[in-house]
């Protein structure tokens, strides 16, 4: 049994030396880089068996992502196709008051045209857990209804699903992802969303523990996780709340930190952790996922420990 599988687009990311201009850079980083696949990376290195799942070109493109991911640690299963193309997106890192700027160029990727049952549906329905996020059904009315497929059979199983919400505003308006992400909340057991996401996507009010406690009411969620940047996160489950606080880091780059905190969240609930556990775990290990160039949680348990122990940062010798 696979205990954690994710399915989404993993995209190459391109970036030029660190506070270059794209419109005149000669040279590019190139790296692999997805939420879905994100969290399965910061899984496995934490001890997880975890799998991601995609549609891929069969093209030198489509191949050098699955190169980046096996070196990660992760297990994949891609469906290569003929059609389509490889997403990219490039990253031009900014201070203020221009700001980090993300240019998408993922038309017509192959993964838009994925159905069902070109997935490892036995693996997806034998998992422990299966996790996807909101960037997945904002790609194609085919994901669209890929994503609420797969999620409904998966929780039919008795797998537990989770799911980020994961607004990107250069994908859809914040009416459609509130029509579409409200659609497959009845499959989901774990939400975690943003609460900036929650007050502008979700129409939420109040007060973080507020958002949280209602958002879990209304749709009967088994678990709410509420990220909040610096201030944290905030998880209600089985009417309990939970608070962490997020962990002091110095940021080389802020990509990805998200999507580290749900891998290890999922690590330790997957473990049998209490959600308090959990929350620290994720936290911690968003913190160092920030000091680490790219968009993978590129760390170890020991590492996180450490963080999660209050240990300073000392030079190893």
């Amino acid at each position: 049994m696979t205990e954690l599988v994710t399915f989404g687009e993993t995209m190459l990311r391109l970036s030029p030396p660190r506070h270059d201009r794209i419109e005149v850079a000669d040279s590019f980083e190139v790296r692999a880089a997805g939420a879905e696949s994100n969290v399965a990376v910061a899984a496995a290195r934490l001890g997880t068996d975890a799998l991601w799942t995609s549609k891929l070109p069969d093209s030198v493109l489509g191949r050098r992502v699955v190169a980046d991911l096996a070196r990660y640690g992760i297990e994949t299963d891609v469906v290569w196709s003929a059609e389509g193309r490889q997403g990219t997106y490039y990253l031009e890192f900014a201070g203020e008051p221009r700001g980090t700027n993300v240019i998408y160029d993922r038309a017509d990727a192959a993964v838009t045209t994925t159905q069902t049952d070109e997935l490892p549906m036995e693996r997806i329905e034998g998992a422990e857990v299966f996790y996807t996020s909101g960037i997945t059904p904002a790609l194609s009315e085919t994901l669209e209804e890929t994503t609420a497929d797969v999620l409904a059979r998966a929780n039919d199983a008795g797998v537990e699903t989770a799911f980020d919400l994961n607004y990107r505003s250069k994908l859809w308006s914040t009416e459609k992802a509130r029509d579409v992400c409200e659609g497959l909340f009845p499959s989901v057991d774990t939400l975690v969303v943003a609460e900036r996401d929650a007050r502008r996507v979700l129409d939420a009010d109040g007060d973080p523990e507020g958002i949280a406690t209602g958002l879990a009411a209304e749709w009967g969620f088994e678990t709410v996780v509420l990220t909040r940047g610096a201030e944290g996160a905030l998880a209600v489950s089985g009417g309990s709340v939970t608070e962490q606080r997020a962990f002091e880091t110095e940021t080389v780059d802020p990509i990805g930190t998200g999507d580290a905190f749900v891998g290890a969240f999922l690590v330790r609930r997957i473990e049998g952790d209490r959600v308090d556990r959990a929350l620290s775990y994720g936290a911690a290990t968003a913190a160092l996922c920030r000091t680490i160039p790219g968009d993978v949680a590129l760390v170890t348990p020991e590492e996180v420990e450490r963080v999660c122990e209050g240990e300073a940062a000392a030079i190893s010798r």
